[in-house]
């Protein structure tokens, strides 16, 4: 049975997409099956893999709104293992049509169950917010993976990120668990950055995951051309670091 993991930020800019996009095919490269759903509105984890959002027939709005089956939804994508249910704009009205759902909280885990079986990671791009469709996300997922930017502001989003987290495993998932903390956008050579990651490690009860994701321009390069990175520069220092987080993260789940 796939496991679900959610990727999780309320904090925009933190390389939670870009996280999303790289991880999913990175875990793919090492021949493990995988789905991304995109669950933002921005849909920038489904053109970032190269996926036009505007013309793909059903998305995750149409799954949610009960108008399209989960399989019927899925997108393969041109890398090999990976797939995708994409997202559009469209998804940005979805949260005001299902507040009158009496199992509005549970919608995604409930469609997605079905899917389990056939992939190896079923990996969720959360939106920048706390929303109802976050929440659906962390009610749907067994863990959740939290990006965070090495940049000031950082331990202020994250904890409340941390206390919504909590409240979601006392009222809705008794099961949901914390997978770790990814850094991201880290520069060796400031002291912010080295500060920011010591002073999460100081504060927080949380597993933080040793690969760190470098400051890199051709990470950053690589949605525009709709290419993850080890495609659009495989031998980048970006490349090379969500390799070795993808193999991080799938040695965790042999223990």
């Amino acid at each position: 049975m796939g496991k679900i993991v959610a990727i999780s930020n309320q904090k925009g800019g933190v390389g939670k997409s870009t996280t999303a996009i790289n991880l999913s095919a990175c875990l793919a490269e090492r021949l493990k099956k995988v789905l991304l759903i995109d669950m933002d509105p921005q849909g920038n984890a489904t053109s970032g893999l190269g996926i036009d959002k505007n013309e793909v027939e059903n998305t995750i709005y149409d799954l949610m709104i009960d108008e399209a089956e989960a399989e019927n939804c899925v997108v393969r994508t041109e890398f090999g293992r990976l797939f995708v249910i994409p997202s559009n704009e469209n998804l940005a009205g979805a949260e005001i049509e299902l507040l009158e759902n009496e199992n509005k909280q549970y919608i995604l885990r409930d469609k997605v169950q079905n899917l389990r079986d056939h992939y190896d990671y079923i990996l969720i791009d959360c939106p920048p917010s706390l929303s109802l469709l976050t929440i659906n996300a962390l009610c749907a997922a067994d863990s959740v993976l939290i990006p965070v930017q090495c940049e000031y502001y950082a331990l202020e989003g994250l904890t409340q990120l941390m206390k919504t987290i909590h409240l979601v495993q006392e009222r809705l998932n008794s099961e949901l668990q914390i997978d770790g903390i990814v850094f991201t956008m880290y520069d060796g050579r400031t002291n912010l950055s080295q500060d920011v990651v010591q002073n999460v490690k100081d504060n927080l009860d949380v597993r933080v995951y040793k690969t760190l994701i470098p400051r890199n321009v051709r990470l950053a390069e690589s949605p525009s051309y709709g290419l993850p990175i080890i495609r659009y520069d495989t031998h980048s220092s970006g490349a090379m670091s969500y390799r070795e987080l993808a193999k991080e993260f799938t040695r965790r789940r042999k223990k």
